[in-house]
């Protein structure tokens, strides 16, 4: 089995980079969820924005690479469903990646029902596009739902914010993979139960229809900073390995820290033992710090012979978006 990486991750002094913005209609009160694709000398980063009614869109950036914190809102890219749909309440959580000449922009929805907890996000959308900044819906119900797995076939609650991966098949047919969460959580006071959620993996020839699901990371009880659940799967290729930095919620603080895992075929993964996977923690330390209370929902991109990573802070992005870098694992 490979190792760690050991992540030694340095915080932009600029941070956060991407801040709600107060005389924004539909990003003044959150920028949370980012995803970076790079393309011809920008970075193009997708984020959900928050507005005063409580709803969250997709929203997009463009930053020119080496510099994150010289970036150009592009506004709302992809806004909520109509009333009743699975995604009228929300659009958050996107991943975005080309097949042939197309892009895909996948969402999470959360639909409009009260008091459900982590099963009110019923399912992820597809939109897709000519380039990174138009896309069209596909359908008005979600692509893929959170009740394929066969270890939770009655489960409703699934996010996205993880990656896909092309990785072909032995007689060299394309295949893809794509991380996600399955959110198993129910309404509960124990955060254990509440908050559930685990990392699983679809497979597809097409990236529109989504077969053979799953489970394939589950929270580790006896780990105080994920103890409650593990989400966000970013996952890349390191030559002949698998790396996956994600967001795992925990009790040693109550919310969110970044860790990471490491893989041989991107279905088993070490996280080592105890804490040796935490990657990067929230700055309690730092009362009033943007991060203080929480750090998540990595992307990660290579910069040079650095990896970039854009992750979100207090709040779940009510203090915005931010940015490090580390050296490329040897």
């Amino acid at each position: 089995m490979a190792s760690l990486a050991h992540f030694d991750w340095r915080r932009d002094t600029n941070n956060p980079v991407l801040r709600p913005d107060p005389g924004s209609r539909y990003e003044c009160t959150c920028c949370m969820n980012p995803f970076v694709v790079r393309l011809s000398g920008q970075y193009y980063v997708y984020y959900a924005g928050g507005d005063a009614d409580g709803h969250k869109r997709i929203c997009l950036a463009t930053v020119p690479v080496g510099r994150p914190y010289d970036l150009s809102r592009q506004g709302v890219i992809l806004d909520i469903g109509p009333a009743g749909s699975f995604d009228a309440n929300w659009c958050v959580l996107p991943t975005v990646y080309q097949f042939g000449d197309k892009w895909h922009l996948y969402w999470s929805g959360r639909d409009e029902s009260e008091g459900t907890g982590l099963q009110g996000f019923p399912g992820i959308g597809l939109a897709v596009g000519d380039d990174l900044t138009h896309f069209e819906r596909v359908s008005d119900e979600p692509v893929i739902t959170g009740d394929q797995t066969p270890e939770f076939p009655k489960n409703r609650g699934i996010a996205g914010g993880g990656t896909i991966l092309r990785c072909n098949l032995p007689d060299g047919s394309p295949s893809y993979r794509m991380y996600y969460t399955l959110a198993v959580g129910r309404p509960h006071p124990d955060p254990r139960v509440d908050q559930e959620k685990h990392v699983a993996v679809c497979h597809s020839s097409d990236g529109v229809h989504w077969t053979d699901h799953r489970a394939i990371m589950a929270p580790r009880r006896d780990v105080a900073h994920e103890d409650i659940g593990v989400a966000a799967p970013f996952v890349w290729r390191d030559r002949n390995v698998f790396r996956m930095l994600y967001s795992a919620i925990g009790t040693q603080w109550g919310y969110y820290s970044l860790a990471e895992a490491v893989s041989d075929d991107g279905y088993t993964w070490d996280r080592g033992p105890g804490d040796e996977n935490l990657s990067l923690a929230p700055t309690p330390d730092k009362p009033g710090s943007w991060e203080a209370q929480m750090v998540e929902y990595a992307s990660v991109i290579r910069e040079g012979d650095h990896l970039r990573l854009f992750y979100c802070g207090n709040g779940y992005g009510a203090t915005g978006i931010g940015t490090a870098l580390t050296a490329l694992p040897e």
